[in-house]
């Protein structure tokens, strides 16, 4: 970190946490007592961060700067010091003398690991040729009370690396750059939607019912309206009454809440992209997201090959598309066109220990999706659309016209990981109604005693909304990928953890 020495010198390391507390206080109470209160400060003349200075060091050389950062490490040698100051883009190194400095030198001596300072002086390379402030003026700008973790080199424990964010990027600088990719990422979803022609839009955050869904709802209360209100599980039936009411293409990024179980792909609130086209159909959909993200993919990454996990993902060739029908036979080897009834299809399902729901229940749809399930989604290891989904569980898509038991959906899977869904939007108002009817029924057979139809949506059907193409997929999967995260907690600044009781 420094001219002489790598390891930087604390004068805390064998003070135990409560006496660091004590002292700490106590040296902001000497500074408050002596007129120089660190919280007093409003701003700071700051015109360099320190990568940018190491990056066009011609430029800066002899120059005069004025950086500010966090105190990461701080060598004393007598008259002279060198601190690692780390700022908004990275580290620098100044060199701090009691020639230049008087008596700031003496209070700087007495700053601690974590203290937020600023810095004027000149840029210099030291006689190892280390890119350097030459300090002319030094400030605290703002006092540290609590010491940073693990003496300094880095927070590691996952649990208290997602509770304490603001520490895990102080000690993390590569939690930051994932931060940076997922707002780079965002930012590359917005332009190309935008450059297609989509509409960016907002819609409602609370909702006054429990739609059918089956994803299970957070429930709170309006006290002025005196009703139950719920937190959105998703975008969708508002933006397509956006398509009825003329809009040709419209998108949202909108936080989602599910009030499910978490694991390591799955977060109760997260971020999705939801998109709908008037005049348009999921084959066209398809086209969209493939180019989508193999467009994200080389403008934020540099390259359309990435590596995930240590698997390697090409980005940049044709994606592998399947029916469901086909991925079923290619993967286990059983033909969906083979069942002439449900019972031929619960039968094969009981050979080849596939798990069907008891009794007559099971269609042969129910049967196609348990086989996808149990042998085909682990196998989708490269980008892969699978389509034609069976009418069972796609209430929302609009029925082939050559097979009324499968609907136009598609979804798109990377890394045995299902990462999007799309239709051809159903936009038959009598059909959607049969299906909200027995999805709601089905809800409340499971105990979702809130669940209702939306009648307003139904009612939009009614105007009538032209054929339509929509999608969805989370962003915070895609940063997962993009960013070779290997938990959705990872790409999420602050993810939902259980309190720590007291």
């Amino acid at each position: 970190m420094n001219e002489n020495n790598n390891t930087p010198i604390n004068q805390e390391q064998e003070l135990d946490l409560n006496e660091i507390l004590r002292v700490r206080r106590e040296k902001l109470e000497k500074l408050q007592n002596d007129g120089k209160n660190p919280f007093s400060k409003v701003r700071y003349d700051r015109d360099a961060y320190s990568q940018d200075i190491k990056d066009d060091y011609d430029k800066y050389e002899g120059k005069t700067v004025g950086i500010a950062g966090r105190l990461i490490g701080k060598r004393v040698m007598g008259k002279a010091s060198f601190a690692v100051i780390l700022d908004g883009k990275g580290t620098i190194q100044s060199y701090l003398s009691i020639n230049d400095l008087g008596d700031d030198y003496l209070d700087f001596k007495d700053y601690d690991i974590g203290d937020i300072i600023g810095i004027t002086g000149f840029v210099f390379k030291t006689r190892t040729e280390e890119i350097s402030v030459h300090a002319t003026h030094v400030e605290l700008l703002s006092k540290s009370l609590l010491p940073l973790p693990e003496k300094y080199h880095g927070l590691k424990d996952e649990d208290t690396r997602y509770r304490q964010r603001e520490v895990d990027l102080i000690a993390n600088p590569e939690v930051k750059r994932t931060f940076i990719m997922r707002s780079k990422i965002l930012g590359e979803i917005r332009k190309y939607l935008d450059g297609v022609g989509y509409l960016e839009v907002d819609t409602p955050v609370l909702q006054p019912l429990e739609i059918g869904a089956a994803a299970r709802p957070f429930k709170t209360f309006h006290n002025t309206l005196g009703i139950d209100m719920y937190l959105r599980i998703e975008t969708e039936l508002y933006l397509k009454r956006l398509i009825v009411g003329g809009f040709d293409k419209v998108y949202e990024v909108g936080r989602i809440f599910r009030n499910e179980g978490m694991d390591r792909s799955h977060n109760p609130e997260f971020t999705t992209v939801e998109m709908y086209q008037a005049y348009s159909d999921y084959k066209e959909m398809m086209d969209l997201i493939e180019n989508m993200y193999r467009t994200i993919t080389v403008n934020v990454c540099g390259t359309d090959k990435i590596t995930y996990q240590g698997v390697e993902i090409d980005m940049g060739k044709p994606w592998e598309r399947l029916t469901m029908v086909e991925a079923v036979k290619k993967y286990a080897g059983v033909d969906y066109n083979d069942w002439k009834t449900d019972e031929d299809a619960r039968k094969v399902a009981k050979e080849m220990h596939v798990e069907v729901e008891e009794g007559e229940s099971a269609t042969k749809g129910h049967v196609l999706i348990a086989f996808f399930d149990a042998f085909v989604e682990e196998k989708l290891v490269s980008p892969t659309i699978i389509y034609d989904y069976p009418v069972e569980n796609s209430p929302l898509a609009k029925r082939k016209e050559s097979d009324k038991n499968f609907t136009e959906r598609f979804e798109y899977f990377i890394y045995s990981r299902e990462m999007g869904n799309a239709f051809s939007e159903l936009n038959d108002p009598i059909d959607q109604r049969e299906r909200f009817v027995k999805q709601v029924a089905e809800k409340r057979k499971k105990g979702g005693n809130d669940a209702k139809l939306d009648e307003d949506f139904l009612t939009a059907l009614e105007y009538g909304m032209p054929p339509t193409g929509g999608l969805g997929f989370g962003v915070d999967r895609l940063v997962m990928l993009l960013t070779d995260s290997a938990s959705i907690r990872d790409v999420i600044l602050f993810p939902t953890m259980k309190p720590i009781k007291k």
